[in-house]
C-alpha cells in the first residue's frame, strides 16, 4: 500500500489555511492512503483550530517560532514516523495549485525520481516584480551550478519526496530548506527532477521574502555554506589559487628585474609575493582539513540514515504485529 502525507508548515495561517486544506485531495490514482499534516510553528492565532476543523490527521506543535527550515524538517520526521511512502510539501498560503499534486508525485510513483520540484510559471506570475523574476532565475542558475542538477525553479516550496530521499535529508540552514535540499540531493546523487505546476492568486505577502536584497544575500550565503559542506577541498583550492597566482606573478616579476641588473632591489615586491604564496598555501591546507572533516560528516550521515531506517522498520514491524 502506498501512503501519501501532505505536510504544511504553518505560522499564523488562520486566514489562509482553510482555503489551502479545502483544495487538498483525499484520493488519488496510484495512492492508497492520503493524510494531511501541519507543523504549527509557534502560531499565536487559530491555526491549530482551523486545522482540526478541516480534519487534519497529524499536528506537530512548536511552542515558539523556529523558522521554516526547522518546521520543514520536523514535518519530514513526523511523516516518516507516520509511515509515509511519499511526502508532499506545500505552503499554507495556497500559493500552489493542489490539483497539480498528481503530476508532482508521478515521477516518484513511476520510480523516475526521488525528489520532484514544482516549477512555477515565473514569467507569467503577475504579482512577481521584474527584478524578482530575474533574481529567481539567477538564483536557480547558481543552484544548478552548485548542485549539478537541472532544477529551473529552485526556491519553489511545492515538492515531493520519496521515503528514501526524506530519510537522507538534513537541513543545516535555519532560514529556508529550498536551496539546501536541492544542493544536497545533487551532491548525494539522488534522482531529482521538476514538473511544471500552476499557482493560485496571492492571499498574503510572502513572509520569507520581506526584502529582495536581504533574501538574495541570505540565499547566496546558504549556497556558499552548503558548497563548503559538500565541496570544501574544491572551494579552498579555487580560493587559494587566487593569492598564490598573484604571488607567483609578483615573484616572476621580481626575478625578472633582479636578473636584468636593475639597481633597485624591489624588496616590497618580494615581500608581497612571499605573503601571497603563503596565504595560498594556507588556504589549500584549510581545504585539506575541511575535506577530512567532510569525510567524517559523510560517515556520520550514513550512520544516521541507517539508524533512521532501523527505527522506522521496527515501528512498521510493531504496527504489523
Amino acid at each position: 500500500m502506498t501512503k501519501l502525507i501532505i505536510q504544511i508548515p504553518c505560522y499564523n495561517e488562520e486566514e489562509s489555511l482553510g482555503v489551502t486544506l479545502a483544495a487538498l485531495p483525499r484520493q488519488l490514482v496510484g495512492v492508497d492512503i492520503i493524510e494531511w499534516l501541519i507543523i504549527n510553528d509557534g502560531s499565536q492565532d487559530r491555526t491549530v483550530e482551523v486545522a482540526k476543523e478541516y480534519g487534519v490527521d497529524h499536528i506537530v506543535n512548536f511552542p515558539t517560532n523556529q523558522g521554516l527550515a526547522k518546521a520543514f524538517m520536523a514535518g519530514l520526521e513526523a511523516s516518516l514516523k507516520a509511515g509515509a511512502d511519499i511526502i508532499v510539501n506545500t505552503d499554507a498560503d495556497n500559493q500552489y495549485c493542489a490539483d497539480d499534486i498528481p503530476y508532482l508525485i508521478q515521477p516518484i510513483i513511476w520510480d523516475q525520481a526521488e525528489i520532484v520540484v514544482g516549477e512555477r510559471p515565473i514569467w507569467q506570475t503577475k504579482h512577481f516584480s521584474r527584478s524578482k523574476k530575474l533574481l529567481q532565475k539567477l538564483g536557480s542558475w547558481v543552484v544548478r551550478i552548485a548542485s549539478n542538477t537541472n532544477i529551473p525553479d529552485a526556491p519553489s516550496g511545492f515538492r515531493a519526496f520519496s521515503r528514501e530521499a526524506a530519510i537522507q535529508l538534513n537541513v543545516f540552514n535555519a532560514y529556508t530548506y529550498t536551496l539546501e535540499t536541492i544542493i544536497q540531493a545533487g551532491q548525494k546523487g539522488m534522482a531529482i527532477t521538476s514538473v511544471p505546476i500552476r499557482t493560485n492568486n496571492v492571499l498574503r505577502p510572502s513572509r520569507l521574502v520581506r526584502s529582495t536584497p536581504t533574501y538574495v544575500l541570505r540565499s547566496l550565503f546558504t549556497i556558499l555554506r552548503i558548497f563548503l559542506l559538500y565541496k570544501p577541498l574544491r572551494f579552498f583550492l579555487m580560493l587559494g589559487s587566487i593569492p598564490f597566482s598573484f604571488g607567483v606573478i609578483s615573484g616572476i616579476r621580481w626575478l625578472f628585474f633582479f636578473f636584468s641588473g636593475y639597481e633597485k632591489t624591489r624588496v616590497p615586491t618580494l615581500i608581497l609575493a612571499t605573503i601571497l604564496i603563503l596565504v595560498g598555501f594556507q588556504l589549500w591546507l584549510l581545504g585539506l582539513i575541511a575535506d577530512l572533516m567532510a569525510a567524517n560528516r559523510r560517515i556520520m550521515e550514513e550512520i544516521q540514515v541507517r539508524m533512521r531506517k532501523q527505527d522506522f522498520q521496527k515501528k512498521e514491524e510493531f504496527h504489523n504485529e
